[in-house]
């Protein structure tokens, strides 16, 4: 037997993975002191139980001594085994060191992790510098790809798409979803000078402007760089396009900025709860 817990962000999609997968759901609080202490109870018996945990790690520094207090409370009380859903990996991009004395975090963050759970399911994870999550986690590693579900709502909701990577390392989710619906696509190429300062090229887009531009990345984060992306493409005299992201981060006002600035719509998965969410992969995270 599974007993699923679920983060408060999380509770709806981890109903909806319990009701997919016949788990049973657990229920849990979590209650914050005024001195910012936190205090987590588990309301029910885990003992000899295959627990899992559905946090995604959006905003990760207001979690993880929650979720460590889960797991080992958990394993304190008698659960066999104490498993993680993060469908969203927070730090994962600080993945080497770019100044003298930074603290390489995806690494420390893993070895975190791999010390409090026994294994761990993600969606996606942005994986750059490294080529395996074997290399930084030292516990089992199931890696769910939104590629099909996203594939499936641009063929179900996008008439005549054209599908547009707003840069190098997007290539990877676009090509592989294009090709699933045989769409013709687009890479383009990013320059960044900082957090909140892009600069995109494109090649020739003349041939693609009767179709409509679907922007697919992996994290839409200060949606700086799908902003400069819909503005190129308008500069091409494209049609408004749809912008596509795996993980709804929206840091600040990034979500208003984003849809000011002529684009049809914005669509996302459920990895991390926002309005934007339409697609939905809660039901393939079953462990």
């Amino acid at each position: 037997m599974i007993l699923l817990f679920a983060y408060t962000d999380n509770e709806q999609q981890a109903i909806s993975l319990a009701k997919e997968a016949g788990y049973e759901l657990g229920k849990m609080k979590i209650h914050h002191f005024p001195d910012g202490e936190s205090l987590v109870q588990l309301e029910t018996n885990v003992r000899n139980k295959n627990v899992i945990l559905f946090c995604s790690l959006d905003h990760p520094d207001n979690k993880l001594v929650a979720i460590m207090f889960f797991a080992q409370t958990a394993k304190e009380l008698g659960a066999k085994s104490v498993g993680l859903i993060a469908p969203y990996l927070g730090y994962m991009r600080q993945d080497q060191r770019f100044h003298d004395g930074e603290a390489l975090t995806s690494n420390i963050v893993a070895t975190f992790l791999s010390q409090h759970f026994d294994s761990l399911i993600t969606v996606d994870p942005h994986l750059h510098r490294h080529t395996s999550m074997h290399e930084i986690y030292t516990i089992p590693v199931k890696i769910i790809h939104a590629a099909d579900a996203i594939a499936e709502w641009i063929k179900g909701n996008v008439q005549n798409p054209v599908l547009i990577g707003p840069d190098e390392e997007s290539g990877q989710w676009v090509t592989d979803v294009a090709k699933k619906i045989d769409v013709p696509y687009i890479i383009l190429s990013k320059t960044r000078r900082g957090d909140k300062d892009v600069e995109i090229s494109a090649p020739e887009l003349d041939k693609y402007k009767i179709l409509t531009p679907v922007i697919v990345d992996d994290i839409i984060s200060t949606a700086r760089t799908m902003i400069a992306t819909v503005k190129h493409l308008k500069e091409a005299g494209m049609n408004p396009p749809v912008c596509i992201g795996v993980h709804a981060v929206f840091a600040g006002d990034s979500y208003q900025m984003l849809h000011s600035a002529g684009i049809m719509k914005i669509v996302t998965c459920n990895t991390i709860a926002h309005p934007s969410n339409a697609i939905d992969i809660a039901y393939l995270l079953e462990y």
